[in-house]
């Protein structure tokens, strides 16, 4: 659409520029802040994935022991009556302005004695392995919010880092080129007004 060099249109221009420009640093300090926020997060999913990985080996060494001493019947057995679930209640918290989930969970490691098998036809051995697999899981619920709020944060990291280029490479430009247009055609014709009335007042002083 051609654009009409008047003031009224260089002045919206350049208040439309001036918002542009502030949406822009506003934009990139949101961006900086969510980059900072998803290192931050990612330390932690990096720090909990090596405890978990290291859990989850305790715990496959530990239900080998058990099946190796009591047999996989007694360790199938003992694991059917354990029914205690792992209750969590999902809330959101935000982040930035991007909204994250948080876990919350009263799911703890069990005492030996409340995992509804028998105590006298077990051995340590059960105990132990149970006892890891508890820890697994704690450690996945952890993980599990961690890493949905990665996720999260990569999503509008993106969306905020579209945003910032498209001002600045595309919208904020093509405005500076529109206001410098529309300031050119102005003086031009500022020009060709006052040499329009020299020639006026030239040919009144000749008559």
């Amino acid at each position: 659409m051609p654009i009409t060099p008047t003031r009224s249109t260089l002045l919206r221009l350049n208040k439309t520029i001036k918002l542009a420009v502030a949406g822009h640093s506003l934009l990139k300090r949101k961006r900086d802040g969510l980059v900072q926020e998803f290192f931050k997060v990612l330390a932690q999913a990096k720090e909990y994935q090596s405890k978990l990985q290291e859990n989850y080996q305790k715990a496959k060494a530990s239900i080998n022991l058990a099946r190796a001493v009591e047999g996989s019947a007694i360790v199938k057995s003992a694991s059917f009556a354990h029914k205690e679930k792992a209750e969590i209640e999902l809330e959101t918290r935000n982040v930035m302005g991007v909204v994250v989930p948080k876990i919350r969970s009263d799911y703890q490691v069990a005492a030996f004695h409340t995992r509804g098998y028998g105590i006298i036809g077990t051995s340590g051995y059960i105990d132990d392995a149970a006892e890891s697999y508890e820890h697994v899981l704690k450690d996945i619920i952890t993980i599990a919010e961690i890493e949905t709020t990665l996720k999260k944060l990569l999503i509008e990291i993106d969306k905020t880092k579209r945003r910032v280029n498209a001002l600045e490479f595309r919208v904020i430009p093509k405005l500076k080129s529109d206001a410098k247009y529309v300031k050119q055609r102005l003086e031009e014709m500022e020009r060709d007004d006052i040499f329009r009335l020299k020639r006026i007042k030239s040919k009144k002083a000749a008559a």
